[in-house]
């Protein structure tokens, strides 16, 4: 309390010297001793504002979502989502804590700050933001079409389609944005991807319509026998397939946001994203 008083004190001296003088009041500050306080003001905001140094960051995920985030024959976690927490962790120098949990258990831990972050392909929609933040997207998942390879080729837009029968899977977005888009296409909708994909290769239908990421993996894979390849390019209309998939944190967790977003930007810039997406990706989906 003494040193409260003494400080007034000394203030009013100086403001009373001041007056005697016929200097303006206050005008003693413009000098030196203002410049100093501004700037000891100024450091003292920007210590502030920095975010405390994180040590650690605790990602969640789901194990059983191969190539993505899955756990192999040893029982490690792995897939393109952990290679992308990793290198997010690497750029940030700090540790990585990346424990797998079940699918639906992911946001309610998020949630109750058990974890800092989800790396695990949530889908940045109006649902998921009411209850987390995103980083920026670091991949899409757009719609594509697919024909037999030896089928002849055809300009994909609504006009070079007309009459063309193309098979989707009912009450998908995808077979919304055909019905919309391609409605001059005779468009036969399945119950399942299974039964789509096979009308496909038998020639049931001249094209398919789904998700990028899925047809990608069928294409690549026992299933289809070869027999079919993309057309086209990539359609990414986010009223239909999203805005991507990003990173989640708590709401309101903006400095780890900014951050994780930092660390992206040079993930992507350096070629390093490329680089994970020919690992896990037999091809590019875009």
């Amino acid at each position: 309390m003494m040193d409260i008083r003494a400080a007034w004190l000394g203030t009013a001296c100086l403001l009373l010297a001041g007056f005697s003088a016929g200097i303006p009041p206050f005008g003693w500050l413009s000098g030196p001793v203002m410049a100093q306080s501004r700037a000891d003001s100024e450091a003292g905001a920007a210590e502030i504002a920095q975010p405390p140094k994180r040590s650690v960051i605790r990602f969640v995920t789901s194990g059983d979502y191969p190539p993505f985030n899955y756990e192999d024959e040893d029982g490690v976690l792995t897939g393109f989502n952990i290679d992308i927490a990793r290198a997010v962790c690497l750029e940030l120098d700090v540790t990585c804590n990346i424990v797998a949990r079940k699918w639906n258990e992911l946001l309610p831990v998020l949630g109750r700050g058990e974890a800092d972050a989800i790396v695990a392909s949530i889908k940045v929609s109006p649902g998921s933001l009411k209850v987390a933040d995103f980083t920026d997207r670091y991949y899409f998942t757009p719609g594509r079409f697919v024909a037999r390879k030896k089928f002849r080729s055809y300009e994909m837009t609504p006009e070079g389609l007309e009459g063309r029968s193309v098979g989707v899977v009912k009450g998908t977005a995808h077979e919304a944005f055909v019905n919309r888009y391609f409605r001059d296409c005779k468009i036969v909708s399945f119950g399942r991807n299974y039964d789509a994909r096979q009308a496909l290769r038998e020639g049931q239908v001249d094209f398919l319509f789904g998700d990028g990421m899925g047809m990608m993996f069928w294409i690549h894979g026992t299933q289809s026998a070869g027999c079919c390849e993309f057309r086209g390019g990539a359609f990414s209309d986010q009223r239909y397939f999203g805005d991507g998939i990003g990173i989640a944190v708590r709401k309101g967790e903006n400095d780890l946001r900014r951050q994780m977003n930092k660390a992206l930007a040079v993930i992507r810039s350096s070629g390093r994203l490329e680089e994970l997406f020919l690992r896990y990706f037999p091809i590019k989906i875009y």
